[in-house]
């Protein structure tokens, strides 16, 4: 089963020796792999160790961004869109947990 990588991975794997089998996406399988690798990256944050949280988050921050370029909308879009819904529902700087 494939995966979403880097765009550096293939030329990586080639580095080391193997060959790796590389296809590009289309822009549904691309959309629906991104989303899949938001996924992936948010499990790997919850499950790091706290000295790779930076490394995770910035996996995620890349995903992100891809999605983000691939349906034509902008880190400043996004951010507005967070504080919007900042001012409406509120943040998580309170730190609130309902049982």
């Amino acid at each position: 089963m494939g995966k979403l990588v880097r765009d550096r991975i293939p030329e990586i794997i080639r580095k080391s020796g193997r060959e790796p089998i590389v296809r590009v996406l289309g822009d549904q399988d691309f959309d629906k792999e991104l989303r899949l690798k938001l996924i992936e990256e948010s499990q790997e944050i919850v499950a790091a160790r706290d000295d790779e949280v930076l490394a995770e988050l910035a996996d995620l921050w890349e995903v992100l961004n891809a999605l983000a370029e691939h349906r034509g909308l902008s880190c400043v879009q996004i951010i507005e869109a967070a504080k919007l819904k900042a001012h409406e529902r509120g943040a998580f700087s309170a730190r609130y947990f309902i049982d």
